[in-house]
């Protein structure tokens, strides 16, 4: 099966940014959308995502998973018709994260894989799609804190979070992983 936008799968938000079109936030689904998942978490510049040498049928189950949680999400973010970015939200208190620090009320995990680039580059790409994602997000008036744990040797992933306003936390030993907390604040984000 092929990933497809379609009347079926509305997407939870939208918004159209000038200059850089229409992103559509649509839940992933885990067996419509397997080819795309999969060649995505399975290139060597998606490495922090624990992926690499997970075949179809771990990154199925994995995503299936997640489909049945309702405490963790996964969405595709779709620029003009065409898929651009995996993004996954979660309730950190009801994730391993959330046994490595002070979790409080209003704290929202997330995630942002941003799919192999087709064409040329743009400038600006993932600053837009992180904006996006952080006005879905924060369209709650109950999340007051966003959450995020790159791999510790992320150094590209934790210099975008901190350009798009993030506080770094400390580093943790998740068990897959040496992560970096880092936390963006309601208040610092402009909305509108």
């Amino acid at each position: 099966m092929t990933t497809a936008e379609s009347p079926a799968r509305r997407a939870v938000y939208e918004r159209t940014v000038d200059g850089f079109g229409t992103v559509r936030i649509v839940p992933v689904d885990p067996v419509a959308d397997l080819d795309l998942l999969h060649s995505w978490v399975t290139q060597e510049r998606a490495r922090f995502w624990g992926m690499l040498d997970a075949d179809r049928a771990r990154v199925h189950e994995i995503y299936a998973y997640l489909d049945s949680l309702d405490t963790h999400h996964a969405y595709l973010l779709w620029r003009d018709g065409r898929p651009v970015a995996l993004f996954q939200t979660y309730q950190p208190e009801a994730d391993p994260v959330g046994e490595y620090y002070d979790v409080q009320p209003g704290d929202f995990g997330v995630h942002l894989l941003i799919g192999p680039c087709s064409g040329e580059s743009r400038r600006g790409f993932s600053e837009t799609l992180i904006a996006v994602f952080l006005g879905f997000v924060l369209a709650d008036p109950a999340r007051r804190r966003i959450v995020v744990e790159p791999d510790a040797r992320n150094d590209k992933a934790i210099a975008r979070l901190l350009r798009s306003g993030f506080v770094l936390g400390p580093e943790i030993e998740l068990p897959e992983k040496r992560a970096r907390l880092a936390f963006l604040s309601r208040d610092a984000v402009p909305l509108g």
